[in-house]
Order: structure tokens, then C-alpha cells, then sequence
């Protein structure tokens, strides 16, 4: 950030959550940070920030997802709304402007987007992304819906998932 500037202060400190996408990040995590925030269900992060400071510390994961009434359908929906979850490797960090993050995702086909993103309707296919996090050690986990209905997945979330959730957690 150039020239910022926060004109109100809490009163209290805010807590500050480090991302991480390896072992590195996630042992400066532990040692400078409040929490960890990561999209991948890897233990060995997690380890790595417990190990260096973060044991009892928040464990955030983001698990992308796209619901939607058929896997066909939320398949074209990632693909049009999320390509970039296939781009592999670091490279799509460093790419400085968003049109060369489209120019890149032009490659990527509906397929390799559906390898990355839990696609469809199939409660047990959502259930199981959330328990790879959960099996790694994360103590949250948040999931990102890709695409417009929000209203269905909601639904679906409401009715087919958070039921079963508690489950995973024991």
C-alpha cells in the first residue's frame, strides 16, 4: 500500500491472520501472526505453524466450491467465474495485472477447473472437501461458493451440509 493511513484506531488491537501456502509462510504465521488463513488442506502447513508459535492459534481454510443442479452445470459455471483455480504454480501470485491473469486462464478448460473445485449437487462430494481440512487440522473452515446462485447454494448448504457438519468435527 502507498500513502495509508487509518485516521481511527480500535481501541483494541485487531487481530492479524497471515496467509500461507507452505511450510515457510505458515512458520511466520506462527511466530508473528494471531491465526492462520490457507486454501489447501495441508497438514504439514499446519504443523509448521504450530510448531513455531501458532499452537492454540485460529487454523482458517477456504474451501471453493461450486453448487449448482447439475455437475455439468457447476462445472461451466467454475470454469466461466473461477478459471484461475486451475492455473498451476506460483507465477498467477506474480502476475501484476488482471488481464494477464484472463490472458493465462485461457487455456484452462472446464475439466481442469472441476479438478480443483468441489462441482455439483452431490452433498458427499462437499462433505468430503470440508473433511480434508478438517483432517489437516483446521479448526475453521469457510467455503467459497463460486458463481451467481448464492440463494441455491445456501439452500442446499442449509439442508444438506451444516447438518452433517458436526459429525466431521468429532
Amino acid at each position: 500500500m502507498h500513502d495509508a493511513r487509518v485516521y481511527n484506531l480500535p481501541d483494541a488491537p485487531m487481530p492479524i491472520y497471515i496467509a500461507a501456502a507452505g511450510e515457510e509462510a505458515a512458520r511466520l504465521a506462527g511466530r508473528a501472526g494471531d491465526g492462520l488463513i490457507c486454501t489447501s488442506p495441508s497438514a504439514e502447513t499446519v504443523k509448521a505453524f504450530e510448531s513455531s508459535g501458532g499452537t492454540g492459534k485460529p487454523k482458517f481454510a477456504q474451501v471453493t466450491v461450486c453448487w449448482a443442479e447439475s455437475d455439468e452445470m457447476a462445472m461451466r459455471t467454475a470454469h466461466e467465474f473461477w478459471p484461475v483455480a486451475a492455473l498451476e504454480g506460483q507465477f498467477k501470485n506474480e502476475l501484476a495485472r488482471p488481464l494477464y491473469l484472463e490472458q493465462a486462464a485461457k487455456a484452462v478448460r472446464p475439466e481442469d477447473v472441476a479438478k480443483q473445485i468441489t462441482c455439483g449437487p452431490d452433498p458427499q462430494k462437499h462433505m468430503q472437501a470440508i473433511e480434508k481440512y478438517i483432517r489437516a487440522g483446521f479448526d475453521h473452515v469457510y467455503v467459497h461458493q463460486v458463481g451467481p446462485d448464492q440463494t441455491g447454494f445456501m439452500r442446499f448448504y442449509a439442508r444438506e451440509i451444516l447438518p452433517n457438519v458436526k459429525e466431521l468435527a468429532a
